[in-house]
């Protein structure tokens, strides 16, 4: 069973390590390998900042055997008529998918979502990704629109599924 928590300094480079494994084994995220550019210090300011008062970022992990295998990451509006909104981004090593880590990860950032009065949940996710789809339908989100060619990987274009849940 996978250990969920929030995201803490010493997690710097295994988040960095994380989010590079991610992108190489799956064209199912926003970036290409290579193309996320910050390093285990750069990750290290941003955990801090995340931790300081007022906050409106949260990154959750999923460990696993000691390891990060999956992570959730949010970040409210900062506008006050957007501070209600939360958006959000997913990810979990493939060999970890169909073990419940994004339903756990979904669950501490709904949790999270309510002590800090947040109203509403938002994401995007390529139309094809059913085994994603399916888990934030399972969690409540509905699709509210298609983005048609939102994004081209290996120059071919996707849709992209707007989804909202309120809470």
């Amino acid at each position: 069973m996978a250990i969920i928590r929030q995201i803490e300094a010493r997690d710097a480079a295994a988040f960095v390590g994380l989010s590079e494994k991610l992108d190489a084994e799956t064209k199912l995220m926003l970036f290409e390998p290579g193309e996320r550019l910050f390093t285990p210090g750069d990750q290290a300011r941003r955990i801090a900042a995340m931790h300081a008062e007022g906050s409106t970022q949260v990154v959750f992990v999923a460990e696993l055997s000691g390891g990060l295998v999956g992570f959730l990451g949010a970040t409210a509006g900062s506008a006050q008529r957007t501070r209600h909104t939360a958006s959000l981004t997913l990810g979990v090593l493939r060999s970890c998918w169909g073990k419940g880590i994004g339903s756990s990860l979904l669950d501490a950032l709904a949790a999270w979502a309510k002590a800090k009065d947040l109203h509403r949940l938002e994401l995007s996710v390529l139309s094809h990704n059913l085994r994603a789809v399916n888990l934030y339908l399972r969690h409540g989100f509905v699709v509210e629109g298609t983005r048609k060619h939102a994004l081209r990987v290996d120059s071919a274009y996707f849709d992209e599924y707007w989804m909202g849940r309120l809470l």
